[in-house]
C-alpha cells in the first residue's frame, strides 16, 4: 500500500508571519496539533502545539510572535508513491508521529500520522486503540 492511500490529504497551511495565536486558533478549530508552514508554494518549516508551547510560551514569547520564530525549520517528509510500510518504519526510527507527503516535484499533497496508519494496520488491539487515539478532535476528557 502506498502512502497517498492511508494519508489525509486536506492539509491547512500557514505561513512563516502568522502569529502563534493564529496558528494555534488553526490547530483548535481544527483538531490537529500541526500545521505545515509554506513561504508561497514551499514547505519551510512545521508548527506543533509543543512548538508553541515550548520555544513560544515557555522562551517568554506572545500570542502576537510569529510562526517563523518558533517554527521547526528542518522538515522531515514522505513522498506519496512510498510504500506505506517503509514510512511507518521510519516514523519509528526518527520518532516523529506525522509526516507532510510530499509529490515528487515537492508540493504538499497530504500528512500522514501515526494513526493513519493504525486505522489501514488495524489488525490487532494495539492498531485500533492507536488509530482512535490519534485521531483528530476537538473535544479532550481526562479520565
Amino acid at each position: 500500500m502506498k502512502v497517498c492511500d492511508a494519508m489525509t490529504p486536506d492539509v491547512q497551511l500557514c505561513t512563516p508571519d502568522d502569529t502563534l495565536r493564529d496558528a494555534a486558533e488553526a490547530m483548535a478549530a481544527l483538531g490537529v496539533g500541526l500545521l505545515p508552514v509554506a513561504d508561497s508554494e514551499r514547505l519551510v518549516g512545521m508548527i506543533t502545539d509543543r512548538d508553541i508551547a515550548l520555544r513560544g510560551i515557555g522562551m517568554g514569547r506572545g500570542p502576537d510572535s510569529r510562526v517563523g520564530d518558533v517554527m521547526t525549520a528542518e522538515v522531515k517528509y514522505c513522498f506519496e508513491d512510498q510504500e506505506l510500510e517503509d514510512i511507518a518504519q521510519n516514523m519509528g526510527a526518527i520518532q516523529v508521529r506525522r509526516l507532510p507527503v510530499l509529490s515528487r516535484d515537492k508540493r504538499l499533497v497530504g500528512i500522514i500520522a501515526l494513526g493513519d496508519i493504525a486505522l489501514i494496520q488495524a489488525s490487532d488491539g494495539t492498531g485500533m486503540a492507536l488509530s482512535q487515539i490519534s485521531r483528530p478532535t476537538t473535544q479532550h476528557a481526562q479520565l
